[in-house]
C-alpha cells in the first residue's frame, strides 16, 4: 500500500463525506452505507466517517454492527456528543428505554444542543412517568426551538470540536444580527478555546452590558479573567455570582483557584477539600463521568496548591487520588513527574505504558503520559526509550499548537530597528521612577526560579508569580491588528507621550500590588519579558533586569523535556527551540548594546559553581545588601509556581549541568540548530 493510500488529500475525503451524508438525507440507506464503509477502510480512525457508518448501518436495521462501529467511536473519541445520541436511537430501535436514556443524557451532557437528544428523552422520561425530567427536557427542547438554526447548529459544532467552522457559521449570523446575546457568547467561547483572550474579554463585557444577569456568561468571562490572570477582578466577579447562587460547585471551584492565585494557597486548599467532600458516592452514570471528570481535577488542583507550598508528600498524595478517580488522567502523572523528585513505582510504569498506548486514550492525556514515561525512564538510566516518549510526546503536544517560529525574528527585528541607543537618549527621565520591581528574564529551564529564590530569601524582597502585566500592555499597544500582519507594537512606542509612560509604570505598580504584602521590592519572574525590555525601560527606568541564561544545549534540552502548562509553544520541536534561543540571544545582545549596564547577565553555571560570589553580586546590583539567608535559599518557605520548585527546595546541586550528554547520541538536530552557539 503506497503512501498516497494510506494518507489520501483531505479535499477527497472531505468530498466523499458530503456525497455520503447527501444519499442518507435522500434515504438512500444502502448506498450510502457501503460508500462509508469503503472509505473507512482508507480512513479507519476518521470520526465523522465512522459516525455515518453507524447511522447508516441503524437505517439499515443493522443494530448490532452499528453498536459495534458506536463502540469503536467511543474508544477514539469519547467527548463526541452525537455518537451517543445514535447510540440512543440504536436502543430506541431495540425498544430499551433504559440504555436510550444513558446514551441521550451522555450527548446533551456534552453537547447540550442536540434537539433530537432532548426531544427523545422528553419523551421516554414522560412514558415512565418522570414528570420532573420530562419538563426539564421539555424546556430545553423549548430553548432550542426559540433559537435562531445557525446559532443552534454553530453550538452543536462547537461542542463537537469543529471551532473553526462554527466560528465561521456564528461570525456570518453575527454580521446580520450583531447583538444577539447567545451569537455573542458562541463566539466569546470559541476565542477562549483558540486562545484569543484579549477578543473573548471584550466580547463578554459588552454582552453583559446588555445582559447583566446572564450567569452563564458571567461565569465565562470569570475564566477569561483567571486565564489572563486578572485575578482580583475574576474575584469581584465571583463575589457577584457566588451572592446569588452560594452553592454552585462550578462557581465555588474558580473561587479557590482565585483564591490560590492570589496567594491565598491555606483557604484556597480548604475550599477544594470541602468541594471534594461534597462529591456523591453514588450518581447516574451519566452524571457519574461528570463528577468523576470534575473530582479529578480538584484532586489536581489541590496537589499544585501544595506543592507551591512545599508540602510535597500531601501534594504526591493528591495527585495519586487524580489519577485513581480518573484513571487515565495524563495530567497526574505528568505532575507527579513534574515534581522533578518523585520516582515512580514499577506497578506505576507498567500502567503508564499501558495506558499510553490504550487506542481509547486521549490526545492530551497520551502526550502528558509520555512526557512523565519520558522522565521515569531518564531517572532509571534508559536513555533510548526516554528520548523515543520524550520525541513522541513533543510530536503530539505540538499537532495541539499553532506556534509560528516566523514571529519571533520579526519582533526582534522591529525591536532593534525602533529601540535604537538614540530613542532611549531622547527619551531619558521619562517613566515612572519607582525601583521597586525586579524584572527575571530569559528562556524557561534557564536557572531564574534559582535566582528567584535567592532573592525572595531577603528580608526586603517579595517573590510573586510569572505576572501577566507587562504581556498584557503589549497586547493593548498592539491594539485590535494582527500582531503577526500588521505589527503595531513595537513602531506605537515611537508615538507615547512622557505622561503616557509614566502613567503605565504607574498602573503596572498598582495593579501587581495584589500579589504583594509588604515588602519595599518585588520580583516579576515572567521570562518571556526579555522581548520587551525597550518598554519596560520606558515605563520603570529604575526597575532591575537581570538576564538568566544557562548553556544552549542544556538549556534547550531541558525546555524539550518539559511539558508547560500553557504557552511556550516553541518548546515542542528541537529546531523550534534552537530557533528561538538564537533570536533570544540576538535580542539581548542588542539590549546590552542600546542599554549598556541595564541588564545584569547570570549565567546559571557560574551561580552554581560560586553561589556566593554571584549572590553579592546580584544583591549589589538591586541596591541590597548582602543577608545570609540568600545563601540558604532553600530553607526559605514561600509559594513557588514553577516546574523547579522542589529543586530550590534543595542544597544547590551540580548534577544536572550536563545531563543532556547522556542524550547526545539523538541531539544532532538540536545541535545543528544552535550552530555557532552549540559546544564542540
Amino acid at each position: 500500500m503506497n503512501a498516497a493510500t494510506l494518507n489520501p488529500p483531505a479535499p477527497r475525503i472531505e468530498a466523499e463525506i458530503g456525497r455520503i451524508r447527501a444519499l442518507l438525507e435522500r434515504r438512500e440507506f444502502a448506498a450510502a452505507t457501503a460508500a462509508a464503509e469503503r472509505l473507512l477502510a482508507e480512513v479507519p480512525e476518521n470520526r465523522d466517517v465512522l459516525y455515518l457508518v453507524a447511522v447508516g448501518q441503524r437505517y439499515l436495521q443493522r443494530i448490532d454492527a452499528a453498536l459495534a462501529t458506536l463502540a469503536r467511536l467511543e474508544q477514539l473519541y469519547p467527548e463526541y456528543g452525537r455518537l451517543f445520541q445514535e447510540r440512543g436511537h440504536c436502543y430506541l430501535a431495540l425498544r430499551s428505554a433504559e440504555p436510550a436514556i444513558e446514551a441521550f443524557s451522555r450527548a446533551v451532557h456534552l453537547n447540550p444542543a442536540l434537539p433530537a437528544s432532548w426531544k427523545a428523552l422528553r419523551g421516554l422520561y414522560g412514558m415512565m412517568g418522570r414528570k420532573a425530567d420530562a419538563q426539564a427536557a421539555a424546556t430545553h427542547v423549548a430553548t432550542l426551538a426559540a433559537l435562531p438554526v445557525p446559532v443552534v447548529t454553530a453550538t452543536s459544532m462547537f461542542a463537537d470540536g469543529e471551532l473553526l467552522a462554527a466560528e465561521q457559521m456564528i461570525r456570518a449570523f453575527l454580521l446580520q444580527q450583531p447583538e444577539h446575546i447567545e451569537g455573542m457568547r458562541l463566539l466569546a467561547r470559541i476565542g477562549m478555546k483558540l486562545g484569543v483572550l484579549d477578543d473573548a474579554e471584550l466580547l463578554l463585557e459588552a454582552l453583559l452590558e446588555r445582559a447583566p444577569d446572564y450567569r452563564a456568561a458571567r461565569y465565562d468571562y470569570v475564566q477569561v479573567l483567571l486565564d489572563r490572570q486578572r485575578i482580583q477582578k475574576a474575584r469581584g466577579e465571583l463575589d457577584r455570582l457566588l451572592e446569588e447562587e452560594p452553592g454552585n460547585p462550578a462557581y465555588r471551584t474558580a473561587y479557590a483557584t482565585a483564591l490560590v492565585g492570589l496567594g491565598e494557597v491555606e483557604q484556597g486548599v480548604r475550599l477544594y477539600r470541602a468541594l471534594l467532600a461534597e462529591v456523591p458516592a453514588h450518581a447516574p452514570p451519566a452524571e457519574a463521568r461528570s463528577w468523576k471528570q470534575h473530582a479529578s481535577e480538584v484532586h489536581l488542583s489541590v496537589a499544585h496548591a501544595l506543592k507551591t507550598l512545599g508540602r510535597t508528600q500531601e501534594a504526591i498524595e493528591s495527585y495519586r487520588a487524580a489519577a485513581a478517580t480518573r484513571p487515565d488522567y495524563g495530567d497526574a502523572y505528568w505532575s507527579l513527574a513534574n515534581l522533578k523528585t518523585y520516582r515512580f513505582t514499577e506497578e506505576e510504569l507498567a500502567r503508564m505504558r499501558e495506558l499510553e498506548a490504550a487506542p481509547a486514550t486521549r490526545v492530551v492525556d497520551r502526550f502528558h503520559l509520555c512526557f512523565a514515561l519520558g522522565k521515569a525512564l531518564e531517572d532509571l538510566g534508559q536513555y533510548a526509550e526516554s528520548f523515543r516518549y520524550y520525541e513522541r510526546g513533543n510530536a503530539l503536544k505540538k499537532s495541539q499548537c499553532r506556534y509560528q517560529p516566523g514571529f519571533m525574528d520579526q519582533n526582534a527585528a522591529l525591536q532593534e530597528q525602533v529601540c535604537s541607543a538614540g530613542f532611549f537618549a531622547a527619551r531619558a527621565g521619562v517613566g515612572c521612577p519607582s525601583e521597586e520591581p525586579i524584572f527575571i528574564v530569559g528562556l524557561p529551564r534557564s536557572g531564574s526560579t534559582l535566582i528567584e529564590q535567592i532573592l525572595a530569601s531577603h528580608s526586603q524582597v517579595e517573590g510573586t508569580l510569572e505576572l501577566a502585566e507587562i504581556p498584557r500592555l503589549v497586547a493593548q499597544l498592539q491594539g485590535r491588528e494582527s500582531a503577526q500582519a500588521a505589527p503595531r507594537y513595537p513602531r506605537v512606542l515611537a508615538d507615547l507621550k512622557p505622561e503616557e509612560l509614566r502613567d503605565f509604570g504607574e498602573r503596572y505598580l498598582a495593579d501587581t500590588r495584589v500579589y504583594r504584602h509588604g515588602k519595599a521590592r518585588f520580583i516579576d519572574k515572567m521570562p518571556n519579558n526579555f522581548r520587551h525590555l525597550g518598554l519596560i525601560h520606558l515605563i520603570l527606568p529604575n526597575a532591575r533586569i537581570i538576564d538568566a541564561r544557562r548553556e544552549p544545549m542544556a538549556c534547550c534540552f531541558s525546555n524539550f523535556k518539559q511539558l508547560f502548562a500553557s504557552g511556550q509553544e516553541f518548546t515542542y520541536s528541537l529546531e523550534d527551540i534552537a530557533h528561538y534561543y538564537r533570536s533570544y540571544v540576538r535580542l539581548m545582545t542588542h539590549w546590552d548594546a542600546v542599554l549598556p549596564g541595564k541588564v545584569l547577565r547570570v549565567q546559571h553555571e557560574d551561580l552554581v559553581a560560586d553561589l556566593e560570589g554571584n549572590v553579592r553580586r546580584i544583591l549589589a546590583f538591586c541596591g541590597l545588601e548582602f543577608e545570609p539567608a540568600c545563601l540558604e535559599f532553600h530553607k526559605t518557605a514561600r509559594s513557588v509556581r514553577t516546574a523547579s520548585s522542589e529543586q530550590v527546595r534543595q542544597p544547590i546541586y551540580r548534577e544536572g549541568l550536563d545531563q543532556w550528554r547522556k542524550f547526545e547520541p539523538w541531539l544532532g538536530p538540536l545541535k545543528e540548530a544552535l550552530g555557532e552557539l552549540a559546544p564542540p
